[in-house]
């Protein structure tokens, strides 16, 4: 880009015209910020209403997939701002979710050890694990801002590395490779004494990932979002535009590190346990692959990232069925399965579609009314026909 150019999001991108700002700072609204607020609750509260009228027609199953969906949305999410909008890769964000996994799952047990009981345990859980994982990005972030392209990919790789490894060095109190198990409230009796657990999962994490991206919405399209994306083009004229990049890009980890946590703590709470097996590096990596295959810097390609990485296991498990292998081999194969499938899917839609399956999606959508106005000029109307005749 040319040298000296601020790059910012469109006016209409925070639902009113921007001005710069006196003390030369990221340009700021002066519309209504309301509507852009008033448009993120009405699609929230129609993706509830989805939630919930999914959760009543899909199987247990089905719900409990749903379910975790929302669970690695919240990670997905969070990864998408701090690459796509805000320009630092991470190679860690499997290890804050299993921070934020351990984090639920010593505190629900703690309470539940001193007789505590009720159904304000798990938000309580939930918040204290978004907490320390903002605790812990806030402390990668600082040395993140510090660094940049394969320096700070190694810093993200050895915290990706170094957390399991403490899981099971502090054996005491996480209890090593065997995790620990996750004490967890019935449904509340005023659902009926027969309602579907899986169900009340599907509420839980569907309640908390809508919450959690609302927030994440509206800070992309606040002065926070675009601070984000001018430290993104170009550091230099951010700085000269006024805006301290060292702490937009402490606050754009911390955020991907808070939403992390929370993906984690739902998943310890779907899972009903934790080990350092389910937060393995390989984590970390599907991670990233479904946030570039969903569309880098959109939300809603964060949320086809996330339906990739629930339904790919499922998908190489029908396919090692189909293949007819003996035990030994069928066993390796579904280990290695997933992240070939993920890895062959992700070289194809980036030669195909680089923006990810959202930018696709959005290119057709541009494209079609081009398309059939196109056909509407070149098709001759009936006084064309009878000037002609």
């Amino acid at each position: 880009m040319r040298a000296g150019a601020l790059p910012v999001a469109p006016p209409e991108s925070d639902g009113g015209p921007a001005r710069t700002s006196e003390r030369g700072g990221a340009d700021r609204p002066t519309g209504p910020r309301g509507s852009t607020l008033l448009r993120h609750l009405v699609v929230v509260l129609v993706a509830a209403a989805a939630l919930l009228a999914a959760s009543y027609l899909l199987d247990p199953f089905r719900n409990f997939q749903l379910a975790t969906v929302a669970a690695y949305l919240c990670a997905t999410a969070g990864l998408t701002v701090l690459i796509g909008l805000n320009g630092q890769l991470s190679l860690g964000h499997g290890a804050l979710m299993a921070t934020g996994a351990y984090t639920v799952a010593l505190s629900q047990n703690a309470l539940a050890d001193r007789g505590m009981t009720g159904s304000w345990l798990l938000p309580l859980s939930l918040g204290a694990a978004v907490l320390t994982t903002i605790a812990v990005g806030a402390v990668i972030g600082v040395a993140a801002a510090r660094l940049r392209g394969p320096y700070l990919a190694g810093v993200t790789l050895a915290v990706a590395v170094v957390v399991p490894a403490l899981t099971v060095t502090f054996d005491g109190i996480f209890n090593g490779e065997q995790g620990l198990s996750v004490y967890l409230e019935p449904p509340p009796a005023a659902l009926g004494p027969y309602f579907p657990y899986e169900r009340w999962q599907l509420w839980i994490a569907g309640t908390a990932t809508l919450l959690a991206l609302l927030l994440v919405a509206n800070l992309v399209r606040s002065r926070y979002g675009r601070n984000f994306r001018a430290v993104r083009d170009d550091e230099i004229a951010a700085r000269l535009a006024g805006i301290h990049v060292a702490r937009t890009q402490v606050i754009a980890f911390v955020l991907s590190a808070a939403t992390a946590g929370l993906g984690g703590g739902l998943l310890a709470v779907l899972a009903q346990s934790v080990s350092p097996g389910a937060f393995s590096l390989t984590l970390s990596l599907f991670l990233l692959m479904a946030v570039v295959l969903g569309g880098l810097g959109s939300l809603a390609g964060a949320v086809w990232g996330a339906a990739v990485l629930v339904l790919l296991p499922e998908l190489s498990h029908h396919l090692t069925e189909q293949l007819s292998l003996s035990p030994a081999v069928a066993q390796r194969l579904a280990g290695n399965l997933p992240l070939a499938i993920f890895g062959i899917t992700l070289i194809v839609v980036m030669i195909a579609a680089p923006g990810g399956v959202q930018g696709l999606l959005s290119r057709l959508a541009r494209t079609r009314p081009v398309r059939a106005g196109l056909r509407s000029l070149r098709r001759p109307t009936r006084r064309s026909r009878q000037t002609r005749t």
